[in-house]
């Protein structure tokens, strides 16, 4: 498929649209991700506590509402609401930056939120294997005490692969992680992420839709949940520590075919100060499949 200019001019007009949503910081989905990664409960839901929302954990909030009847054959809502209508079968997050401007004024549990989004560009790029075009969204999420969280959200989409498409080459992880941390991608997990996010992308659970329709070799591993992987392992391996700062890049698919590997060391040679923390995802070849920096206050 080619995208034609005047298309091109048409999702454009959706650059500067704005969608304001509210929730609450409640205890349950936080309890019910925990369960997910295997970690204990967080909260004690009997009597819980004003606990600071880990960083990421944010995206079990605000979740998409769409009607059955408004869901596309991919699982998504259908296009053209508050997201431009790309006629490109393939989406994919594709990474994003995160700031929290305030480290004084966390999202705690109990907090009334309020998010505010505006889509920010949407480009168009030809690459290697066809038609590219890129969605940026900026999220700001604030609590009773204002501005807490700064979100930049790049969604990219694609055509479907070709025959005689060729793969990407792959890059090799580094080799230097101080921490590290095995994950099993199992469809139940992926299956109980999906969920908890209300996210109807078939990629990620369904296993004839992803390989017959969209030609994977199997279940897709949801970019945010590694991206969350990659955060709590930082947190894990460094006690006391939030951010400051938060990006990350998809790289190249991490399958449930087999386990995958977060990694982390601080980034000594850029800031001595050991507050700059190198992350990444590899899988089980040593390929380099996220790639992603986090700044610590």
């Amino acid at each position: 498929m080619r995208i034609e200019p005047n298309t091109i001019k048409h999702l454009q007009e959706w650059v500067g649209k704005t969608e304001v949503v509210h929730d609450q910081v409640t205890v349950a989905p936080i309890n019910c991700l925990a369960a997910t990664l295997d970690y204990p409960d967080l909260v004690n839901s009997s009597e819980p506590t004003a606990l600071a929302l880990p960083e990421l954990w944010h995206w079990l909030y605000f979740l998409p509402h769409a009607r059955q009847t408004e869901i596309g054959p991919d699982g998504h809502p259908q296009r053209g609401g508050f997201l431009p209508p790309v006629p490109l079968p393939r989406r994919m997050w594709a990474g994003g930056r995160l700031d929290w401007p305030n480290p004084l004024n966390p999202l705690l549990v109990g907090d009334q939120i309020e998010k505010v989004s505006t889509i920010e560009s949407v480009t168009h790029k030809a690459g290697r294997s066809g038609d590219l075009i890129f969605v940026l969204v900026r999220h700001t999420i604030s609590n009773q005490a204002g501005l807490a969280l700064i979100e930049e959200h790049d969604i990219v989409y694609r055509d479907s692969p070709s025959a005689n498409e060729k793969p990407i080459v792959p890059t090799p992880a580094p080799q230097n992680a101080r921490w590290t941390k095995t994950i099993t991608p199992t469809d139940v997990l992926l299956f109980r992420y999906s969920a908890l996010t209300f996210n109807g992308h078939r990629i990620h659970y369904d296993r004839r839709y992803v390989t017959e329709v969209e030609g994977y070799p199997g279940l897709i591993v949801h970019g945010p949940l590694i991206a969350t992987l990659l955060v709590d392992l930082v947190r894990q391996s460094i006690s006391n520590c939030t951010l400051k700062h938060f990006e990350f890049r998809a790289i190249r698919p991490s399958f449930d075919l087999n386990p995958f590997t977060v990694c982390a060391v601080p980034d000594i040679t850029s800031d001595p100060s050991g507050k700059t923390i190198q992350v990444w995802a590899q899988d089980h070849e040593g390929w380099l499949t996220m790639q992603a920096t986090a700044v610590l206050n």
